[in-house]
């Protein structure tokens, strides 16, 4: 039986980690702060009779084996970085309830058929780095020594160098794409978003997952005398780059049914005076979908408007994908899977997207993957105000503990 007072504890030990005077937590990637929850993590990994290991990227995994060790793997994980001034339950939530889930196998007894991984992926948030799912896409081999190296902070500290710091060997990231089988993969997730609360569920089978695609623009125009320089003469790069945000807003409006969002979240004009006319500005934009074909039309159109706004303002644009991720829908074999454990429950459940992209998304490519949600207050993440209820935390981990026992069991195997 899951343990709330316990898994209360493990919540009020990392609170203390990474805290900020407002009451959020930062917790950056590969930070000390994001260390010192590691040292945490990987002690009640230890406890809960976990044998952990590491990988080249530092993605911690801890392994329960199994009565037949060389049976592929079921695997329950989430991440424990956070954004800056964020909360304490974003991806730590799947992480504590996936180790009460074992520390509730250890504490009965029982034994389990598949080995069961537990498995703390490293720099999920994009907050230090720029990209986000790091050591989810290291797990799957997507990501090189060169990308290490380019992948820099606001100290201009590349992810190699930090890695190097933290005793690790980016030269030897290869070696941490998992090349195990994987029988499932589970993550248990806040919602971040309001749909749970508003229709009074209290737990979401994610049916898919929005991937985003994100750019850099750059807009190079003519910084000129704001008082000397006529309104017909000028190359004006920040009343350009106002175009291009109300076109992002506008295209994805216009694929609303589809569920896409869009959101121009940097925005760097310079010189960033008064009396000078912006000479360039940089731009920063989120696009994301769980339609591919959806999220691609809005970015095809937005090229397209790019293009008109640059030839009549006389401005450059420089477009950089930084990341083009693909969507996920969860299988229908998975779904029915988690829908028919829920039933097992009196908790109210509904099937729902997820707008929010996560590791789970790039497990999908190898390994049968699904994800549950709880609420979280007002629907509020990435805030200090991010906070779930000790109820649908025991809620949502006696499912995956439910799961988790079916799954690593003999008998259960997926028919596809």
């Amino acid at each position: 039986m899951v343990n709330s007072k316990r898994i209360e504890k493990w919540f009020s030990q990392l609170a203390v980690v990474g805290t900020d005077a407002g009451g959020g937590f930062t917790r950056l990637a590969f930070s000390d702060s994001d260390w010192q929850v590691r040292d945490i993590v990987i002690e009640l990994m230890q406890n809960a009779g976990l044998t952990v290991r590491f990988d080249a990227f530092g993605n911690i995994i801890g392994r329960r084996e199994g009565k037949n060790p060389d049976a592929p793997v079921v695997m329950l994980g989430s991440h424990t970085d956070s954004v800056p001034n964020g909360g304490n339950f974003d991806g730590v939530l799947g992480v504590l309830a996936a180790i009460e889930a074992v520390q509730c196998m250890q504490e009965s007894g029982e034994e389990n058929y598949h080995p069961i991984e537990v498995v703390v992926f490293m720099a999920e948030e994009s907050s230090r780095f720029g990209y986000a799912t790091l050591g989810s896409k290291v797990f799957c081999g997507k990501i090189s020594l060169e990308n290490l190296e380019s992948y820099k902070d606001k100290q201009g500290i590349s992810l190699a160098q930090e890695m190097r710091l933290r005793g690790l060997v980016p030269e030897k990231i290869a070696q941490a794409c998992y090349t195990g089988e994987i029988k499932s993969f589970l993550e248990l997730h806040i919602e971040q978003g309001k749909a749970l609360e508003l229709t009074g569920h209290q737990i979401g089978v994610v049916t898919g997952i929005a991937a985003p695609t994100r750019l850099r623009l750059m807009v190079t125009g003519m910084a000129d005398h704001s008082g000397a320089t006529p309104m017909n003469m000028r190359q004006d790069a920040l009343t350009a780059a106002a175009e291009i945000i109300l076109q992002v807003e506008a295209l994805a409006t216009a694929e609303l049914q589809n569920g896409v969002v869009g959101t121009t979240g940097i925005v760097k004009a310079e010189p960033g005076v008064m009396n000078v006319i912006p000479g360039r500005v940089e731009l920063g934009i989120d696009i994301r979908g769980i339609s591919s074909d959806s999220k691609h039309r809005v970015i095809d159109n937005l090229v397209a408007a790019v293009d008109s706004i640059k030839d009549r303002r006389g401005v450059g644009v420089e477009i950089v994908t930084l990341t083009d991720d693909t969507p996920v829908q969860i299988s229908g074999e998975m779904i029915d899977f988690l829908d028919d454990i829920c039933k097992q429950f009196p908790y109210p459940t509904m099937r729902m997207p997820s707008g929010a992209g996560h590791d789970a998304m790039h497990i999908a490519a190898i390994a049968e993957t699904g994800m549950l949600f709880i609420p979280c207050r007002g629907g509020i993440s990435h805030n200090p105000g991010e906070w779930a209820s000790i109820d649908d935390i025991v809620a949502g981990t006696e499912i995956v503990l439910a799961a988790v026992r079916k799954l690593a069991s003999q008998e259960f195997s997926w028919q596809k």
